[in-house]
């Protein structure tokens, strides 16, 4: 069997203690001998010196001339003073000159174990990870912990976007997670590999593992698949075990929230102790929150995601799995002001454009009411405009129940025979114009005739949005600082857009 002098350096033994002086490390080795005076050196030799030589022993030049002539791999010796001469004539002959800092023996002979079963190293790396990790089930930042010490490289986990979970890597986007199969990619300085971690019946990873062999480590990277592989299977038997948690929390947490729910008086001692192990305020006053999906999503799995984007924007919410979405409110202390309530519509908002970067979400909020009926009320509130927050668009398909107003009460109305010809007759001259302003006028009449929500909703400059508002009055003659105009409008634009829609 031949290896070359890197994959050697890259054995653990050599790694922590041999160092290159001088000559060609991608030279075969075939064997590996201590060093003899009156034998010649074969192709492919590696000459293994026990005993170290004074540096200005010119044995060391003509072992170099020996092992050149006879086709050899490379010298190992003990650490110690060189004279530069030697180190310029080995890389002039192109001969690997290795120092060992550890007895050059216990190397020779990891060497040849190398050399004689090339499979050992990687079953000796396959058994470690097995050893190691076991059969208990460990945390992700557990496992990746581990294998950072067996491979000595870093090992990083990552989600089936690509984003980090733990660990850490330094050509994170590098790997193909739309790929489901192993990966071995060749970087200018490092391999890259990845394995993915599958669940049963799902064809499309959901974890990834990798890790990232720099320089002398890259030579084993055709040992190291086999290692990730005990290590993602050990991922997968977290992944189990905590999704059978959260399934089993989801279905104690959603069982608890219909039984709030359904309250018509006071809840008994049993529910409120329910809801305070569950961590739940019942006292104080609720905003509710209804977050509903147009697709179908795993709900347990995805829940997590969810209450990270409502922390991140500041939204402190208990959050529960609830039909095709997610059921949520947030509790204060004493009754909040309207401009508390304005500032949450606002959080909730940004945290549903949020979502809506990896979920069809829409979001209903429903107005503060008081202890553990008003919990029901609001949530009923929630539900109700995030009902109608699903077909309105302009609105970034979020409502917040006080926006509704006099709309609400009306919206049946809006669907009658006589009132939508009307509506398409007083807005027909802001059809065919340029910069779409049925629905520029829609948005800004939601958003309360707010100039800087109705650019954010529709992703343009506020001075855009102010421009097309002028447009429009000057189109319909209308001035849309009056109310009853305004909402004459609203109305007909709510029905031109639900019959189109």
């Amino acid at each position: 069997m031949s290896i070359s002098v890197r994959r050697l350096l890259a054995l653990p033994e050599w790694r922590e203690s041999v160092g290159v002086l001088a000559g060609d490390v991608e030279r075969v080795v075939r064997l590996a001998r201590p060093m003899a005076p009156d034998r010649p050196v074969e192709p492919g030799e590696l000459v293994v010196l026990v005993q170290p030589i004074p540096a200005t022993d010119w044995r060391i030049d003509a072992l170099l001339r020996r092992v050149a002539d006879g086709g050899g791999a490379g010298v190992l010796l003990p650490a110690g003073e060189l004279l530069e001469t030697t180190r310029l004539l080995a890389d002039r002959l192109g001969i690997p000159l290795l120092a060992a800092a550890a007895s050059p023996l216990d190397l020779l002979i990891s060497a040849r174990l190398l050399l004689a079963a090339p499979a050992l190293d990687r079953a000796d790396l396959v058994l470690a990870t097995h050893e190691t990790l076991g059969s208990r089930i460990r945390t992700p930042e557990e496992i990746v912990a581990t294998l950072t010490g067996l491979l000595d490289a870093p090992v990083a986990l990552l989600d089936d976007s690509g984003a980090l979970l733990a660990g850490k890597l330094p050509h994170i986007n590098e790997v193909r997670v739309h790929e489901p199969v192993p990966q071995r990619i060749e970087l200018d300085y490092s391999v890259l590999l990845a394995h993915p971690v599958l669940l049963p019946d799902t064809a499309r990873p959901t974890l990834w593992l990798a890790t990232e062999l720099p320089d002398a480590n890259a030579a084993r990277a055709d040992i190291v698949p086999p290692a990730l592989s005990v290590a993602a299977a050990a991922v997968q038997r977290w992944l189990l075990a905590n999704r059978l948690e959260l399934e089993r929390d989801a279905r104690s947490r959603a069982a608890l929230l219909s039984d709030l729910l359904r309250l018509d008086d006071e809840p008994t001692a049993d529910l409120r102790r329910r809801a305070a192990d569950a961590g739940w305020g019942l006292g104080g006053w609720h905003v509710g929150i209804r977050i509903g999906t147009q697709s179908t999503v795993d709900t347990v799995a995805r829940g997590r995601e969810v209450e990270r984007v409502l922390h991140a924007e500041g939204v402190d919410a208990v959050v529960v799995e609830h039909g095709d979405g997610w059921t949520g409110w947030v509790t204060f202390d004493q009754e909040p002001t309207a401009d508390r309530v304005r500032a949450l519509a606002a959080q909730l908002r940004a945290a549903t454009h949020e979502l809506q970067r990896t979920l069809d979400a829409h979001m209903g909020v429903g107005r503060p009411h008081p202890r553990a009926d008003g919990l029901a009320t609001t949530i009923a509130e929630a539900t109700d405009a995030a009902r109608m927050a699903r077909t309105r668009p302009e609105s970034g398909r979020f409502l917040h129940v006080d926006q509704l107003g006099m709309a609400q009460l009306l919206l049946e109305w809006t669907r009658t025979d006589t009132f939508e010809p009307a509506a398409r007759a007083l807005i027909a001259p802001l059809r065919g114009q340029p910069g779409d302003l049925i629905r520029t006028l829609a948005t800004y009449l939601d958003a309360e005739s707010s100039i800087a929500e109705t650019a954010a909703v529709l992703g343009v400059h506020r001075n855009t949005v102010a421009a097309r508002i002028e447009r429009i009055e000057r189109l319909l003659a209308v001035d849309l600082s009056h109310r009853d105009e305004r909402l004459a409008l609203h109305l007909a634009c709510r029905a031109v857009t639900l019959a189109e829609g």
